[in-house]
């Protein structure tokens, strides 16, 4: 990501639970108060995915606070909304849709200048024993770096 992006959640989950194959920048599709509520943070991808329906991309279970000022301007927070992906590459990613095994997961929602953009993975997922693998490494790494740490202290 460029210098003039802010993020503003990432998806944890997603990196724990999937691999990711390949990732693709997209738009999406909000109200007003919706944004007010993503800049106070008010936003969760735990639970999100996307599909494709009748030719467009759609994200389903991500959740958006009300805004709590927003009164009758206020959508449902668990609404479907719409990603902003040109043609081919929903075409593309419906290619990928189709193989066994692999899912559309939003990864990270951040603001590009002014807009809000979500970093959408291509994923597959993982079995409990590459899950543990993944935390012995990281487990193994986190002692190296703590043993250099004391030694060079």
């Amino acid at each position: 990501m460029s210098e003039n992006t802010k993020t503003i959640t990432v998806n944890k989950k997603a990196f724990h639970d999937y691999f990711i194959e390949e990732s693709i920048e997209t738009g999406i599709e909000l109200y007003g108060t919706e944004v007010k509520s993503i800049r106070s943070g008010g936003v969760n991808l735990k639970d999100a995915w996307c599909d494709v329906d009748k030719g467009q991309l759609w994200v389903k279970g991500m959740h958006i606070s009300p805004y709590e000022k927003g009164n009758v301007f206020n959508r449902l927070p668990t609404r479907e909304r719409r990603l902003l992906v040109h043609k081919r590459e929903i075409m593309h990613l419906l290619g990928f849709v189709k193989q066994d095994g692999l899912t559309l997961i939003p990864l990270s929602m951040y603001f590009k200048g002014s807009l809000v953009k979500i970093q959408l993975g291509v994923c597959k997922g993982k079995k409990l024993y590459d899950k543990r693998a993944d935390m012995a490494a990281k487990s193994a790494n986190r002692d190296i770096e703590r043993a250099i740490k004391e030694r060079n202290q």
